[in-house]
């Protein structure tokens, strides 16, 4: 057994957080949702989800679009390609590390 292979702080801490986490699994398998969606989802409050989606989209994992409907507004957050690119190493590297 070499002394890396459970080192985690190979781990990406961006994504290591269970809501961050849990944003990027349903967007990789959803392509796109909107910031209500999301929010049901990961049962999240408004402040605290709000907070992770905005470290995400700082860090270029996720990209928003913001409009309007029916004269409210409305977030649709999808994936980078940086974010999936992050988010498959970060699987790849949890997988290395069971399967060492």
């Amino acid at each position: 057994m070499k002394d890396n292979d459970y080192n985690y702080k190979s781990l990406d801490d961006l994504i290591h957080s269970r809501i961050r986490l849990s944003i990027l699994s349903i967007l990789v398998r959803e392509e796109k949702a909107d910031f209500n969606t999301l929010k049901k989802l990961v049962k999240a409050t408004d402040g605290n989800i709000s907070i992770h989606l905005k470290k995400l989209e700082d860090a270029n994992y996720i990209e928003v679009e913001k409009k309007f409907v029916d004269r409210k507004p409305k977030s649709i957050y999808r994936l980078s390609d940086y974010g999936r690119k992050a988010f498959k190493e970060y699987v790849k590297r949890i997988e290395e590390m069971i399967h060492t």
